[in-house]
């Protein structure tokens, strides 16, 4: 095979990894208007179905401009060697492939970013607005933009760095060592995400003391689960859309939840929601991700270092100069496929530990309020009731509201 071949076969993937999204989201739509399950029917009224409808319409053509837009965009860079200009405007500045490595994907990122702005300002500020979702003011917008951007450059300039050092002083051994960094930097941000992260986003603080606070220690309680950290996060600053989850290991274990889940929840529904949680953590699923993420990153780190070597991979996107940043892109693209299979099975994974976790918290707690708590929350986020099961079967990481509620009343 020669770069050229290999070349096409990239433009093949992505091209082919775009016919299939948009199938999918065509057929998906296409559900929109499809009368709602009996069991769904106290969801919506009238006039709530047609606005959920319109959003999932307004969202469905919002999305297919935007992709389309970056599939013309990666296509026409990729053609005009788009990769070869950056990687020489990179060599220009230094001959230390670390640095060349930064300035490289520095350049990549922070024009991805400039590029996809514009898209998400529309989506937040005329989308999520027009519907009722949209709490953010302009100022915050711009300040996580600011914030992502400069995690970025510090933590994943971090990584990249250690990752191409390795490569320079191991070889093909190099993944190994990328492998147990990568381990160790996840169990530690999975330990320490709520306290290190999450501040520097959202305000978060302890429930205060009362009904509520009382009923979730008496649950937890009553399953032998110790939870002494109960937060409230402030998600209204951004949305009113509703999320609780858990996070953290031993004694950094905490429950997060939103204020707008407060809000919009009354005492049992938020206690179902959060045995739903504890069923994640007593069935030990958090620790079967964290698991299988750490395998399948590790097996794609193996892969990688087959073929990191090989000038080919790097020639396939008109770049001479055979280097591990420029092939790390072509391997990418190569191993989008892989991904998209890797990705679907852990999405059947999680959907059958939503069913386990709803199990656990109607046998431990109740069914109904976990019930009328799921319709609450589709009702407030305008779900799509009615989804294709081919997209579905690919896309959702978790069950249907229909297939968790019949699952809950059986």
């Amino acid at each position: 095979m020669n770069s050229t071949t290999l070349f096409y076969i990239i433009i093949a993937i992505i091209i082919i990894d775009f016919l299939v999204d948009k199938i999918l989201d065509a057929l998906n739509a296409k559900r929109y208007n499809d009368p709602i399950p009996e069991e769904l029917k106290d969801v919506y009224d009238q006039e709530e179905y047609q606005k959920s409808q319109r959003y999932k319409t307004t969202n469905y053509k919002f999305g297919l401009i935007t992709t389309t837009f970056s599939l013309v965009l990666t296509l026409v860079f990729l053609g005009l060697n788009g990769f070869e200009f950056v990687d020489n405007i990179a060599r220009s500045y230094s001959d230390n492939p670390i640095i060349i490595a930064l300035i490289f994907f520095g350049i990549i990122m922070l024009g991805s970013d400039i590029l996809s702005t514009p898209f998400s300002y529309y989506q937040t500020f005329v989308i999520e607005e027009r519907f009722g979702f949209n709490k953010t003011t302009r100022t915050t917008f711009i300040l996580d933009k600011l914030k992502g951007l400069l995690m970025m450059a510090v933590v994943g300039g971090g990584l990249l760095a250690l990752i191409v050092w390795f490569y320079q002083v191991t070889g093909t051994y190099f993944w190994l060592y990328a492998w147990a960094l990568v381990a160790v930097f996840s169990i530690f941000t999975n330990m320490f995400y709520a306290r290190l992260i999450v501040p520097l986003f959202n305000k978060q603080t302890p429930l205060e003391a009362g009904q509520l606070r009382d009923q979730i220690s008496d649950y937890a309680n009553s399953v032998g689960f110790n939870l002494d950290k109960i937060f409230v996060i402030d998600g209204s600053k951004r949305s009113t859309k509703a999320n609780a989850y858990f996070s953290g290991f031993g004694r950094e274990k905490r429950v997060t939840l939103y204020d707008t889940l407060v809000s919009d929840l009354d005492n049992e529904e938020i206690v179902a929601v959060l045995a739903h949680e504890v069923g994640h953590y007593k069935k030990k699923h958090i620790i079967f991700n964290l698991i299988a993420s750490l395998l399948l990153t590790g097996l794609t780190l193996f892969i990688l270092s087959i073929f990191i070597s090989n000038p080919l991979l790097t020639n396939a996107l008109s770049v001479n100069i055979p280097s591990f940043h420029v092939g790390l892109i072509a391997f990418g693209l190569l191993y989008s496929p892989i991904s998209e299979l890797t990705g679907f099975v852990m999405n059947h994974f999680s959907r059958k530990f939503e069913y386990q976790a709803d199990d656990y918290a109607k046998n431990t707690y109740k069914a109904e309020p976990l019930v009328s708590s799921l319709k609450k929350l589709s009702k407030n986020s305008l779900s799509n009731l009615t989804p294709h099961p081919a997209y579905v079967w690919v896309h959702y990481s978790h069950p249907t509201l229909l297939e968790r509620v019949r699952n809950l009343r059986k």
